[in-house]
């Protein structure tokens, strides 16, 4: 524990940041219906949010080359909590997809500064435990937010102004906890030609994750909202989607690791399609059932990205692991565009139930592709490598996973990250770079 405690400001600023973050999906989507705006409305400022997140992809690494960490997340944080906070100053559609659009931009460049700060501390050997942990404060910081809309309310300014310090108190740990600066991530390049061609089937997969679980994100509470739940039944219905998708990540894992990862991701595809299914059924029914329903269905959907990245990985060349995590992370991300406003606009056509109807017929589809690829495929790679639960928060928590699961072959950039710092440490121009950074 002694050699994760210096990560323990890195870990707080995390935690505090997702809070933010994770509270601020549901409170937009309920002061949006609070405020008038249509589901199709509501669906397109949760779409421009990740709309955002495919640009700042992009944007992190030569922010981070150019400014450093210390003052690249303070611009990002600084840039967030005013766009966060403008949204209760101008309730206006247009305006709330804009700033959500700047904060999916300020958000992933925050996450990945974050996770490539934890990437450059941690060793091989506490790699693995560092994961864990920041999975938990993930886990435990978006669930705990949910619970503060029903303290605060939706209608007031009140819970904006705490969503607000959350993000802004981010900054302060490694502020001053933190004296490092490590040295920037690499460009996430990435030739979504290669990666189809690689995996066709991870590809689709990570798509269908995105149209789906980005229209859980941001039309969920409006769906819970038109079953009459209240605000706290709210929280708690969000809170069981995110905890069931925890549930079976390792167990659905480590049974891909033994059998055909395409036989698993048609399993857990089927069983997120008879769970929606069974939640349009019982849409009307107690607030008991609705909750049983999501976490079965965040338990059965969660995992399909990891599940579809490691199917990617078995199938990629030495050396393609960063190209093919953030090539993933693009594939999703459009998805993710686009599901909470399509999803949006049936809600808005036929009513809360139409909600599931379109998370049954994505996940339908791809159940039907994944039959017809397990029938026209080539069998899974013998020498597969072992499954990795991973974050949708940037490509720098793929990179992380990647090197710390033991594989058959060290991939060549797995020994590009270990020689790196062994550079470092011989260059006494490296050395002197540091000292003045950490001053």
């Amino acid at each position: 524990m002694s050699s994760l405690r210096p990560l323990f400001p890195l870990l707080t600023t995390a935690g505090v940041l997702l809070a933010g973050n994770g509270l601020q999906g549901t409170l937009i989507t309920l002061r949006g219906s609070a405020e008038g705006f249509s589901a199709t409305v509501i669906g397109l400022a949760g779409a421009g949010y990740y709309l955002g997140f495919i640009i700042g992809c992009w944007m992190t690494p030569w922010l981070l080359r150019t400014s450093g960490h210390i003052r690249a997340f303070a611009a990002m944080t600084a840039i967030a909590a005013c766009a966060s906070l403008a949204m209760v100053m101008v309730i206006d559609p247009f305006f709330w997809f804009l700033m959500r659009l700047v904060t999916g931009v300020c958000f992933v460049s925050l996450f990945a500064n974050v996770e490539s700060w934890i990437n450059a501390q941690v060793t091989n050997s506490t790699r693995a435990r560092t994961l864990a942990i920041y999975r938990f404060v993930d886990l435990a910081a978006v669930t705990a937010s949910q619970y503060l809309l029903p303290v605060f309310g939706v209608g007031g300014f009140e819970i904006f102004a705490v969503m607000t310090m959350l993000i802004i108190l981010s900054i302060v740990p490694v502020s001053l906890a933190d004296r490092s600066n490590p040295a920037p991530p690499a460009p996430f390049s990435f030739n979504p030609k290669r990666l189809w061609m690689v995996s066709p089937l991870a590809c689709a997969g990570v798509v269908t994750v995105g149209l789906t679980t980005a229209s859980f994100r941001s039309v969920g509470p409006l769906y819970a909202e038109g079953l009459g739940l209240g605000v706290a039944d709210i929280a708690s219905f969000m809170s069981a989607g995110i905890i069931g998708g925890i549930v079976l990540q390792y167990p659905l894992g480590y049974l891909s690791d033994i059998i055909s990862r395409r036989s698993v991701l048609l399993m857990a595809t089927a069983g997120s399609t008879l769970t929606g299914l069974a939640m349009v059924w019982f849409a009307g029914s107690s607030v008991a059932l609705n909750l049983i329903g999501i976490f079965l269905w965040g338990a059965f959907t969660l995992p399909l990205y990891s599940l579809s990245a490691a199917h990617a990985n078995d199938k990629a060349e030495a050396g393609e692991y960063v190209q093919i995590a953030s090539g993933l992370m693009f594939f999703w991300a459009i998805g993710a565009s686009i599901g909470p406003l399509l999803s949006a606009v049936l809600v808005d056509w036929l009513g809360a139930s139409a909600f599931f109807a379109f998370i049954c017929a994505m996940h339908g589809a791809f159940v039907v592709y994944t039959i017809v690829r397990i029938i026209r495929g080539e069998p899974d790679d013998p020498d597969r490598g072992q499954f990795a639960g991973l974050l949708r928060t940037s490509p720098i928590f793929a990179r992380m996973a990647a090197q710390s699961v033991d594989r058959p072959g060290k991939r060549a950039d797995d020994q590009a990250d270990e020689a790196q710092p062994k550079a470092e440490e011989n260059d006494p121009s490296s050395r002197q770079d540091k000292t003045e950074n950490s001053g």
